[in-house]
């Protein structure tokens, strides 16, 4: 392992080998995973049309090492900041399901419990509620000072080393048929390139591929298990690339700060945000996962209140009348907070 001290981690093997995941049949099962919410999409329509042809062609590409990514077809989006998408062609997504279907379920069993991202059971809310529960438990039901670092990662998806990455995935992977077609995956994109050991290793993923929302998991969860295992950190949380800790030690946490860039940089070529590092006060507000958090409530931060309204203004002047899934789901998320005029607000839309 390369600096931060030695990781306490037992490694399991993945016992699938890579005819499971080129199998006609898993490629179907990913087809019916990968068409939910997209069965009016020009594009999937057209490969629907031959469907049992474009799967058998893909098959046999797989089964006989000829298969090729194709290039990526780019467009931008504000969500709330500018970001640049590459959107894969649906034979290469379909792909990209039937490897999520059976690396998934071995991968999310090696992660912490506390990292929330891109994993079933998990997402923001309950990201939301355990930073909530931590508090609880760091103050002493409200009796004591609770500080938290918030730290987010520069240029989080743009910076991932592909040859670490492979390098992570050879301690749990030892089919190297598996190993070349992951390798095709992540080589099929990049950012950057860095000289790294004598070797020009690529940098980036593309934040459209469902493969990427996993990879990433798991290139972090080397940073995850140092924090638990090394560092011994209990009351810690983490988003992709958005990560607190919770301490009643203002200093412990000022000392966290070089220990955690430190192994960030050595180890996975990641660099944490100048600017979106800091330490404050629970009881002052600390603006984690769109919402600004206080002692006994939370408010939504005005940028992901501004994004929400813009959609459904959208909505309105497009269609003239709002998605009532979307009003419900809104009014989902504005219920875990203090939100009673802007629930109003969207009820009267």
């Amino acid at each position: 392992m390369r600096g931060g001290g030695r990781l306490f981690i037992v490694r399991k093997i993945f016992r699938h080998e890579y005819n499971d995941i080129i199998s006609v049949e898993n490629l179907l099962l990913a087809w019916q995973e990968f068409i939910r919410g997209k069965k009016n999409r020009k594009d999937v329509q057209e490969f629907q049309l031959y469907l049992m042809k474009n799967i058998f062609e893909l098959h046999f590409d797989l089964k006989n090492k000829t298969y090729q990514h194709s290039k990526y077809q780019k467009f931008n989006i504000s969500d709330p900041k500018p970001r640049e998408i590459n959107k894969a062609s649906v034979r290469d997504r379909l792909l990209h399901h039937a490897i999520y279907q059976k690396l998934y379920p071995f991968f999310d069993k090696k992660f912490i419990g506390d990292s929330y991202s891109c994993r079933n059971g998990k997402g923001t809310h309950k990201a939301i509620n355990q930073f909530e529960k931590f508090y609880r438990k760091v103050s002493k039901n409200h009796t004591k000072t609770c500080w938290v670092l918030k730290c987010d990662i520069k240029k989080f998806f743009a910076s991932i080393n592909h040859q670490i990455l492979k390098d992570v995935l050879i301690k749990y992977i030892s089919d190297k048929d598996i190993l070349n077609l992951l390798s095709v995956i992540i080589d099929s994109f990049e950012t950057n390139k860095h000289l790294i050991v004598g070797k020009n290793s690529k940098t980036g993923l593309p934040l459209g591929n469902l493969t990427s929302q996993l990879l990433v998991n798991i290139y972090m969860n080397e940073f995850d298990h140092f924090v638990k295992g090394n560092l011994k950190i209990k009351y810690y949380v983490r988003y992709a690339d958005d990560f607190v800790f919770l301490s009643t030690d203002k200093k412990f946490l000022e000392k966290l700060i070089p220990k955690i860039g430190y192994f960030l940089e050595t180890n996975l070529k990641l660099t944490l945000h100048p600017n979106k590092v800091s330490i404050k006060n629970y009881s002052s507000g600390v603006d984690f996962l769109g919402w600004v958090h206080f002692d006994d409530h939370k408010i939504l931060r005005t940028n992901t209140k501004n994004r929400m309204f813009k959609k459904l203004q959208f909505q309105l002047e497009k269609f003239g009348e709002i998605n009532e899934d979307s009003r419900q789901s809104y009014l989902g998320l504005l219920s875990h907070g203090n939100t009673y005029k802007i629930q109003q607000e969207i009820r009267g839309k």
